[in-house]
């Protein structure tokens, strides 16, 4: 099952309520992923030089203050951090090589979610309306963000399964579906030096295109590619710094829906998750076609 949600605001006069407009449509994929969620949400973006992280600690009753003066003296630069329930968001003036290294000396149980400029990624196991109140979904602001539940049908529920996955620089993924060739692909792509923390097939096709981009591919050409390499069934939300895109695979087996108006373009797994955003009824609703890419970015809009 699963469900995937996602949302991009074309006015921005409405940043300021992209977690009110978001958060309904995630807890409608209930049904479809009662056992965990999260969501990778873009704004607040830092300045060229700085590096932005969404780090997850495994324990309830880590000291993010401690840890933060700590990090912040190991890298002698300028640091701003906040606690988000189990997570907390790291912006400091640094390359990220040198930021992961910090870290991984003081802190290596902690989980990074997220890097880039812009991207942050939160969440965990338990019902859509947890993860949406654990985290203050409602309250968040931003230009787009992207969702999902999962339905754990062939592993177990948990932090490592949760989807949205991230392999690069503000770069993130979720998935509907099933990779039928993500193993040796994973091995392929850890030659080519792209890591990953997980087992999971989603996390494999986020590495891949990570990878495509770092061969020069822009996100139009690496999601093509992925349409060949890619073996399995799938529906792909993808976000970026500066937007989002949806791909289904050839077959298209796996449901998506598709709604825009002037003021946004979002997605779902099914319609009711789009039912409750302002003026649906006078949206373009469409089903989108196999094979096909539709992306929404600042600078660069393609759509069938």
């Amino acid at each position: 099952m699963c469900g995937i949600v996602g949302l991009y605001l074309k006015n921005p006069a409405l940043e300021s309520k992209l977690g009110q407009l978001f958060e309904p449509m995630l807890q409608a994929m209930t049904g479809r992923g009662p056992d965990s969620a999260g969501f990778a949400i873009y704004g607040d973006e830092v300045q060229d030089g700085w590096v932005k992280l969404t780090l997850q600690a495994v324990t309830e009753n880590f000291d993010w203050s401690s840890f933060s003066q700590a990090l912040k003296q190991q890298l002698n630069t300028e640091l701003d951090w906040f606690q988000n329930a189990t997570a907390a968001v790291i912006k400091v003036k640094a390359d990220e090589t040198i930021v992961r290294e910090a870290i991984a000396k003081l802190a290596p149980s902690l989980k990074i979610m997220s890097v880039g400029q812009s991207i942050e990624i939160l969440k965990g196991m338990g019902l859509p309306v947890e993860i949406s109140e654990r985290f203050g979904l409602a309250h968040m602001k931003g230009s787009h963000i992207i969702g999902h539940t999962r339905m754990a049908t062939e592993s177990a529920v948990t932090m490592e399964g949760s989807h949205p996955f991230s392999t690069g620089a503000d770069l993130c993924l979720v998935h509907n579906g099933s990779l039928s060739n993500h193993a040796r692909l994973r091995q392929e792509l850890k030659r080519e030096g792209i890591h990953f923390e997980t087992d999971n097939d989603t996390e494999v096709a986020a590495g891949y295109l990570t990878w495509r981009l770092q061969q020069g591919d822009n996100l139009e050409q690496a999601l093509n590619h992925a349409l060949d390499d890619l073996d399995g069934f799938f529906t792909f939300a993808i976000g970026t710094k500066d937007g989002f895109a949806v791909i289904r695979d050839p077959i298209a087996c796996k449901p998506a829906v598709l709604a825009e108006t002037d003021d946004y373009v979002a997605m779902a797994s099914e319609y009711q998750a789009l039912a409750s955003l302002p003026n649906i009824d006078q949206a373009r609703v469409w089903e989108p076609e196999p094979a096909t890419l539709y992306v929404w970015e600042r600078n660069s809009v393609k759509a069938a």
